[in-house]
């Protein structure tokens, strides 16, 4: 009877184990820019693989700051690395753009549904020059909108972040004042407003505060149904953030290192604050004692993100897809990345 047991029980295990599929977990963490995005399609990775994938919306600088020490597969940031913080990460690093997306100036003022803002009047606002919605500089390029007497709330981000990077990098390019008195980077100081953490603090603080304006990502904008301005760009045009608009910045020759900047385009249908998001990955996937397996379910998961399916999701979350030769030189990259030396191979 005990021989009969154990053979029966010997069985179901050969069977479960046959029958078992190997899954591994991941971990990610960086840009709040396209939380909505991953967050959706990481699900959907999941449920599909079986391959567990977190991720830690804190920002890009310290996304980054943890695929630095290690802890992270992957870190998410809107703004690319220079070559000073790739040297400083010690291992080739590979850029792998999942979406394009926007920041815009979004704004609370009740029964203004419109409104047109250019570089010079945010960075007025910005710098405690203009305080008043109803600033002749405002009232100017606004002649058809009745615009109140209130005191405009300036929001920014308090943490390192991509967003703030990309927005300053744009303003800092197209206005000399601010280029002086503010500059560029994840972390800035501002003279005036108030701070929050993460696109989601910002639009918070923005939903909440009547007279208040912040930069955010346009998704956070939509989803909260908040007022987002009409930016001019370099043809003089006011335009609005969409897929459209975004991707008419996109048409850009990028290099192979997927490394580029597409603010302030020269396309007279852009909007002018559009940007890029990137995963980075380290090139080299054996290291801190990582399985070939691990490395195996990074690239299924990159794959996946760029994958027919994936901008689907991009499109859904009101992310602008990648398309021609962005998406070629996407997919290049991810085949570049290797473990022990060796191609990848699923």
């Amino acid at each position: 009877m005990k021989k009969t047991v154990f053979f029966a029980l010997a069985i179901v295990t050969m069977f479960a184990a046959c029958n078992s599929k190997e899954t591994e977990k991941l971990s990610g963490a960086g840009a709040t820019f396209p939380e909505p995005f991953y967050k959706m399609a990481f699900k959907k990775f999941s449920t599909t693989t079986g391959n567990d994938v977190t991720y830690g919306a804190i920002g890009s600088g310290g996304g980054i700051r943890s695929l630095k020490d290690k802890t992270v597969d992957f870190g998410a940031s809107d703004v690319f690395l220079s070559d000073k913080e790739i040297s400083e990460i010690g291992a080739d690093v590979i850029h792998v753009p999942t979406a394009l997306g926007a920041v815009v100036i979004s704004y609370n003022l009740k029964d203004v549904a419109e409104l047109k803002l250019n570089a010079e009047v945010v960075s007025d606002i910005f710098l405690g020059k203009i305080t008043k919605w109803n600033d002749e500089k405002i009232k100017a390029l606004n002649a058809e909108t009745n615009l109140p007497d209130k005191t405009i709330t300036p929001v920014y981000r308090s943490d390192g972040s991509g967003t703030t990077a990309v927005f300053s990098e744009y303003m800092a390019k197209v206005n000399e004042t601010w280029n002086t008195e503010i500059g560029q980077g994840k972390s800035l100081k501002f003279p005036v407003g108030v701070s929050a953490k993460g696109n989601t603090g910002v639009a918070g603080i923005v939903a909440e505060t009547e007279g208040a304006m912040g930069y955010i990502g346009s998704e956070y904008a939509l989803a909260l149904n908040l007022a987002a301005a009409s930016m001019q760009n370099s043809a003089g045009n006011f335009i609005k953030a969409d897929i459209k608009s975004i991707s008419a910045a996109a048409n850009v020759d990028m290099p192979d290192d997927t490394r580029t900047v597409i603010t302030n385009s020269s396309n007279p249908e852009a909007y002018p604050i559009s940007t890029f998001t990137w995963i980075v990955v380290y090139k080299e996937q054996d290291y801190n004692d990582h399985p070939e397996t691990q490395a195996k379910a990074l690239k299924n998961l990159l794959q996946y993100i760029v994958s027919e399916e994936g901008q689907t999701i991009a499109t859904q979350t009101n992310y602008a897809p990648l398309t021609g030769v962005a998406l070629e030189k996407t997919k290049a990259a991810i085949e570049s990345i290797t473990y022990k030396g060796n191609a990848i191979i699923n």
